[in-house]
């Protein structure tokens, strides 16, 4: 099950609380974890403009997401190892979650380039 379908199922299920969830207003967490693959990104776009006009700073913790709102902040866990890492959405990407070059050693991933995370938002953007 995809993503945004399991999430939607969900919102259902919430019934009247699922117009201000749409909204961002509240999102129950436990309603947004799932496992997904990331990859990373840094190297040739460092110093590049990112999707929403930021400059992109492969030593931040960013991310690029083909959907997600810029502003949205999701927490990445690394199953194996327990490493922790936030990101922002701030660029768009091709089809699955590149989080920048220094969120990816931090969560300890660098070296497999794409791995399957625990992925959970945190703040919906706008």
């Amino acid at each position: 099950m995809s993503f945004l379908n399991h999430v939607s199922k969900r919102l259902l299920v919430l019934g009247s609380l699922s117009a201000s969830l749409c909204a961002g207003l509240l999102m129950p967490l436990s309603a947004l974890a799932e496992t997904m693959r990331v990859s990373w990104y840094g190297p040739g776009f460092d110093g590049n403009y990112t999707a929403n006009g930021e400059v992109f700073s492969r030593y931040g913790h960013t991310a690029a997401h083909p959907s997600w709102p810029f502003g949205t902040v999701v927490q990445l866990t690394n199953p194996y190892t327990g490493a922790v890492v936030s990101v922002r959405i701030n660029d768009r990407s091709g089809g699955m979650l590149d989080i920048s070059e220094q969120a990816a050693i931090d969560l300890g991933t660098y070296s497999a380039g794409i791995a399957s995370v625990d992925v959970e938002i945190l703040q919906w953007g706008e």
